[in-house]
């Protein structure tokens, strides 16, 4: 399995306050930046698969309106995690 335990706490850890932090919306965007970074190898290996560009699409979508979040919050915030996973807006 692509996403174990033990890295999604390394993620909680390095975006979040601590390794049990899920819900802060860095946490969160972390999170949803490395499963679209999975889904879109796999999407490059098999082109046809398209429940998987489904799923992919909305992970975009959940990602953004966290974004949106954020930066209507604390825009410091925002642009560090941006600057961090080098996400394009």
């Amino acid at each position: 399995m692509y996403l174990t335990p033990e890295i999604k706490q390394s993620i909680f850890a390095k975006y979040g306050t601590s390794a049990t932090d899920t819900g802060s919306p860095e946490s969160q965007i972390a999170l949803f930046t490395y499963r679209i970074n999975y889904l879109t190898e796999h999407l490059r290996k098999h082109k046809k698969d398209k429940s998987t560009e489904r799923a992919l699409v909305m992970l975009v979508g959940k990602r953004k309106k966290l974004l949106n979040y954020l930066k209507d919050v604390d825009i410091e915030r925002y642009r560090k995690i941006i600057n961090e996973l080098n996400i394009r807006k």
